[in-house]
């Protein structure tokens, strides 16, 4: 198994790195903060221009056809940075159903503005009351002639505020279905709200939300499409967890050299060294993980894949505990700071152990599919 980045993959490394590092430093991230939660308009057209957007879709939809791994040297970066734009929701869930459901006419009306940098979406799926399935009940549809009726609310939807369409799962007779609503459309209320970290989202209720039967992604039931998405989109949130390990590591081990007690640094301390070393470690074995879970996913192994990645989002429940704790409490007080960085990768941590399965959920799924195997 090869776990050298090919010239690609580093080049989309050094690009990202050095692209959050000139234009998305700490500062420049607090001042877009002050502009207003979620999208920044003139960043997200960058990331379009760069070919960020169109990376994970396949050449004959306008994409770039990249693998699993070219998505995790962008994510790293996007985590050690502390990006709050919306790319999961509009790249990673909403747009690989789209690539995977959608008519040709739906991929050159929704993905390819996507991809431009044009057009703002997010999947509409999670449910007050169920929490990481894949299964539709809170939102119901019904046939009427040319056209399907929706009905219910969805919760947490990330970019759902700032979203112009939406990919809405819901309950079609025994099925989950996935249809496209213009967020504009008669009937659908959104209450938006600011999440932890700086990024945003919204509860959206659909009232008897009239629309062409056209619009609905696909056909038969959609739980595979979604478990897919959920996964595409898991593996970025880990990639963004572990390039935000690395960093914090690196923020404490350089603190511990210039912070002095008793007239020395405290990195001197081998009680503080020894939990720097576990820092570290974790943050190791966290990055080894997300290789493995890459690699097995471009492999096309579903079985596999789906078991790397519960691995890694399980080992990242307790690795971004340790390592976000042992951040703070060597920062001192400064450690929960606005001003300090360490505090917001401790927040972006935390919400993302609740994202898409925490670790209990993940340690569930890798026992059904060992007694599968």
């Amino acid at each position: 198994m090869d776990f050298q980045l090919s010239e690609f993959q580093q080049m989309l490394r050094d690009s990202a790195q050095r692209f959050v590092r000139q234009q998305h430093a700490f500062e420049q991230r607090r001042a877009l903060l002050k502009e207003g939660a979620g999208l920044h308009p003139a960043l997200w057209q960058q990331f379009a221009e760069l070919g960020w957007l169109a990376l994970p879709f396949a050449e004959d939809q306008g994409g770039l056809g990249g693998q699993h791994r070219d998505l995790v040297q962008i994510m790293e970066a996007f985590g050690e940075g502390l990006v709050v734009e919306p790319y999961v929701a509009n790249v990673l869930l909403a747009g690989t159903l789209i690539a995977r459901c959608g008519a040709p006419e739906q991929i050159g009306d929704l993905l390819e503005p996507m991809m431009g940098g044009t057009l703002q979406l997010a999947f509409a799926h999670d449910e007050a009351g169920r929490r990481f399935a894949s299964d539709a009940k809170g939102v119901v549809a019904t046939e009427d002639g040319d056209s399907v009726v929706l009905s219910g609310s969805k919760s947490r939807v990330l970019n759902g505020d700032q979203a112009q369409q939406l990919v809405v799962s819901a309950r079609l007779g025994d099925d989950t279905a996935l249809f496209v609503v213009p967020a504009d459309t008669d009937g659908v209320k959104r209450r938006a709200w600011p999440v932890v970290d700086g990024a945003s989202a919204a509860e959206i209720d659909f009232d008897q939300v009239r629309i062409p039967a056209s619009a609905r992604l696909g056909s038969g039931d959609a739980c595979d499409h979604i478990s897919a998405a959920q996964d595409m989109a898991l593996l970025g949130l880990c990639a963004e967890a572990v390039g935000m390990l690395q960093a914090l590591v690196r923020d404490t081990v350089e603190y511990t050299r210039t912070r002095k007690q008793f007239g020395v640094p405290i990195s001197s301390f081998q009680v503080l060294q020894h939990r720097m070393v576990d820092m570290f470690m974790r943050a190791e074995q966290a990055s080894a993980l997300l290789d493995m879970a890459a690699i097995q996913m471009d492999a096309g192994d579903g079985a596999a894949g789906q078991a790397a990645l519960s691995t890694l989002k399980a080992w990242l429940g307790s690795a971004g505990r340790l390592v976000g704790q042992q951040a703070v409490q060597l920062h001192g007080g400064m450690g929960v700071t606005e001003e300090l960085r360490v505090g917001h990768y401790f927040k972006r941590l935390t919400l993302i152990e609740q994202l898409l399965g925490n670790e209990d959920w993940h340690l569930r799924r890798l026992d059904r599919l060992s007694s599968a195997a």
